[in-house]
């Protein structure tokens, strides 16, 4: 049996719980008090092991909904695929969940290989899901509908799929009504959420396609996950109208530069905007496009070089969403996990509380630095440092 005391650390769950020891029993939180007895857990196990969090803040690890799992890449060519996730790269980020989709290459990369990086992921000690689809129309599947994929395959939380973007292959609108109605009967079926994670890029239609889908059909606005939503300033002023009718926005965070001509928003700074625009922060979430190709297009779009995601960029906004914007930290927690959780129907992630999945990322109190991360139970990351790796990753 393992089991784990953390002590006297600030739990936020999101909300503040106070001053508390959390009690771990193998992956789940058994028990949150003021002060819980050294000598009652050793009861259950001689092997106990106690991490003091005095003026730390502990908070649940983070959800990135929206990660290259296994690369990216190759807009430029067979030498622009980029690398799959290392495990290390991800604890070192906070990130203790992650739901992985195919990109612009969904021909040399496959959901099989997908599929079986997201379970590589669960053995090294992370939660991992993925999403069917991809950029291209007719969307690739593993069981041969979307349906039939978030009946039978647990990992399967959702379908990805890319409008507005030069990239993608243009839907129509009856074809991409069809694939939300899929992904909604397949979810119901499933026991899932089954929601549609749409890649937008810079194309005028940009959130047309949504607000014609929510207007003319009774598919709630919650099976749709639009992404990429601080690409441009266009994009972003609907994403505000779209969020103030209920419907989720995410913001990726890969996006950090604030270019005037272009109207890129640095994250952090976009929550801040949404909020203060009418979007409630309940709707507001966050995704790095972590190992994802981030590639440069002229004015003929045509490919100028390119760049990679980083998977760190989750913690470092969600840093900046409390020290530079100012905002609480129980709303930098939701924007970066509880939302998710809820969104995907994640039912034992997103937040600290007894019975939920023991995923937790200890902070300093004063800087926000990440001391500890626990996922599903095991210690990831201790006093700053990885001890835990991937199967090939040299400590």
């Amino acid at each position: 049996m393992n089991v784990i005391l953390l002590k006297k650390g600030e739990v936020y769950s999101p909300r503040y719980q106070g001053n508390k020891d959390i009690m771990i029993v193998n992956d789940k939180i058994v028990f949150i008090d003021r002060d819980i007895s050294e000598s009652a857990a050793h009861l259950l196990s001689k092997k106990m092991k106690i991490i003091d969090a005095s003026n730390c803040l502990v908070i649940p690890g983070f959800i990135d909904q929206h990660i290259h799992i296994n690369g990216a890449g190759g807009e430029g060519g067979p030498q622009y695929r980029t690398s799959p996730v290392q495990l290390s790269k991800l604890i070192k980020g906070g990130i203790t969940s992650v739901i992985g989709l195919l990109g612009t290459d969904g021909i040399a990369r496959s959901l099989e290989a997908l599929l079986m990086k997201a379970k590589g992921l669960e053995r090294e000690g992370i939660s991992a899901w993925i999403y069917t689809g991809a950029y291209q129309y007719p969307l690739p599947t593993l069981t041969g509908n979307i349906i039939s994929d978030l009946m039978f395959i647990d990992e399967v939380v959702g379908v990805k799929i890319a409008l507005s973007d030069h990239r993608s292959s243009h839907p129509t609108m009856d074809e991409f009504t069809r694939i939300v109605s899929q992904a909604r009967v397949g979810g119901m079926l499933g026991g899932k959420m089954g929601v549609v994670q749409i890649h937008l890029g810079d194309e005028k239609l940009g959130l047309k396609p949504l607000f014609e889908l929510v207007k003319n059909t009774d598919i709630p606005i919650e099976q749709l996950a639009p992404t990429h939503l601080n690409r441009n300033e266009e994009l972003f002023k609907n994403a505000i109208e779209f969020g103030k009718m209920g419907g989720y926005i995410d913001l990726t965070t890969g996006i950090s530069v604030k270019d005037e001509l272009s109207g890129i928003v640095k994250p952090s700074k976009a929550v801040k905007r949404m909020v203060e625009g009418g979007v409630s922060i309940e709707k507001i979430t966050m995704s790095t496009d972590g190992n994802g190709s981030l590639p440069k297009f002229d004015e003929k779009m045509e490919f100028i070089g390119m760049q990679v995601a980083s998977v760190s960029s989750l913690y470092h906004e969600f840093k900046d969403i409390i020290k530079e914007e100012k905002m609480l930290l129980e709303d930098a927690i939701k924007v970066t996990s509880t939302n998710i959780a809820k969104h995907l129907k994640l039912d034992t992630k997103g937040e600290v509380e007894v019975d939920k999945d023991a995923d937790l990322v200890v902070l300093d109190q004063e800087t926000l630095n990440i001391k500890h991360v626990l996922a599903k139970g095991k210690i990831m990351l201790e006093n700053e440092q990885v001890i835990r790796f991937g199967t090939f990753e040299k400590p």
